[in-house]
This record gives structure tokens, sequence and C-alpha cells, in this order.
């Protein structure tokens, strides 16, 4: 069966991704209700009763507003780093001790078939990280929420098959836009979110033989159009000598609103 996954939802309104194997089902994040949770994966034929865990990137809300409820509602473990632990416990809610599982940053975990590694990012929360999924020769990486893509960022995820990228705000947009200052200031900096012309830097030494496909995700509903992002990140990796056909590699939507397809990691 190979890796597939979806994106339930992504965006500053929520996060959610469904990543399994053969022997394995787990959540990245539940940043919206869990009704709205339930709604999703139905939308995908997928229901709570399947998942095996949920891996927590940060402690930011619209990533774990419904995380104690979908977990208590399916009786789910729940991986976080004790950092992220120690800034969502009076959030979470009551959660059994066994269901809390520490799971350092840098970590290697198998469940099942299903190996994750987490690794490092740059944001403003207490020890945010993104994941890396194998199955065999398979890799797929999550990297959203970052400042900026860093040497050990580029190193944890180099070698993706598919890859979930960041691709917040075009710069210009967010400059004129409605934020006040402070907050423009804080997206912009190392500890904020990664932009589209970033995104498109960062892909110009990404694109190996290796990757078939990266989702832009987590844009800004203000600050941010799919189309303006995908043309941006494309400019960007032509600006620095990296050209593709569509047919070789294929830079992929996800929304706020609704579910990814399905997509096989295996797939060409």
């Amino acid at each position: 069966m190979g890796i597939s996954f979806t994106v339930l939802s992504s965006g500053s309104t929520g996060n959610a991704t469904v990543v399994r194997n053969e022997d394995t089902t787990l959540i990245i994040d539940a940043g919206l209700s869990a009704k709205r949770i339930d709604e999703l994966m139905e939308q995908r034929e997928l229901s709570g009763e399947e998942l095996d865990g949920i891996l927590v990137t940060h402690e930011h809300s619209d990533h774990i507003k419904g995380l104690g409820a979908v977990a208590r509602k399916y009786d789910l473990p729940i991986y976080a780093n004790e950092k992220t632990w120690e800034a969502i416990n009076k959030s979470v809610g009551k959660i059994a001790e066994e269901k809390r599982i520490v799971m350092d940053s840098g970590e290697v975990r198998d469940f099942g078939s299903l190996r994750v590694e987490s690794f490092q990012i740059s944001h403003d929360a207490a020890e945010p990280v993104g994941y890396c999924f194998y199955d065999g020769d398979e890799k797929l990486s999550v990297a959203t929420d970052l400042g900026y893509m860093s040497d050990k960022v580029k190193q944890a995820i180099s070698g993706s098959d598919v890859l979930v990228l960041e691709a917040n705000h075009d710069i210009e947009m967010l400059r004129m836009g409605r934020y006040p200052w402070n907050t423009k200031r804080r997206i912009l900096g190392d500890l904020g979110h990664l932009s589209n012309d970033a995104a498109g830097e960062a892909m110009s030494e990404l694109l190996t033989g290796d990757l078939k496909r990266t989702y832009l995700a987590h844009l800004s509903r203000d600050h941010n159009q799919m189309d303006l992002a995908k043309m941006t990140v494309r400019a960007g990796m032509e600006d620095r000598g990296c050209f593709y056909k569509d047919s070789e590699f294929k830079l992929c939507d996800t929304y706020y609103d609704r579910p990814t397809p399905w997509d096989k990691v295996s797939e060409p």
C-alpha cells in the first residue's frame, strides 16, 4: 500500500493532515473542532475509529483547537515534545496519563511499519516541529509554520518523494494589508511564516530526482492566493536555474475549507 495522505484543512483557520499506510493511520494536528474534523474525514471516507494517534507540531490554536476532544472521543494517544506538552496542558483538557506520550524533537519512532521522524523548525512557539514519514523507500515530509528554511530543515526533508510546504503570504500583499505593523513584522521574521518567495528559493534547492510533488500549504486568506503562490514559487525556482515540466514535477493546492484528494506517495 505504501504511504498515502490527505491534507484535511490548511491555513490560519485550522490545520489537520492524515497520513496512513497499510497498518497505521495518524493525524498531524487537530486545529479544528472535533465535529469539523469528522466532517472532513468523512469526505475522504475515513472515520476517527481508524486513527491510531495524533502528532502535534506546536501549541497554536489553529493546530490544537480540537486536540483534546478528538483524543478523548476516539481514545487516541497524543505525541508531542515536552515543551509543547507544557504549552498545551491547560488547553487540551483531561487526557489519561498513558495517552500523553513525549516524542522528542529529532526522535524517530515506528508506528507499525510507518516510521516517523520529527525535526525542529523556526516559529514563535515553545518547540515547534515538522515530520517526515517513511515506508520502505517512500518519504513524505510536512513542514509548515516556519519563519525560514534552515539548513537543518532542508537536510531533514531532502530526498522526499512528496512535500507539504508552507507558502503563507505574498510579501507585498502582507505589507499593504490591514494587519498592524507588529503582526506583519512577526509574520515576516525568522519566527513567523514562510513567504511565497522563500518557498520558491527553498524549492530551487529541494527539487531533485526524488521529489514528485509539493503541496503549497498554510496560505493566508488575507495576503495570498493559490495561483499567485504557485506562480511566485515557480518563478523563484526558474530564477535560480531550476526548470521543470509538469509531467515530471507538480505544485499542488491545499484548501482551508475542504480536504485534498488522497495522494499515494508512490504514484508518479
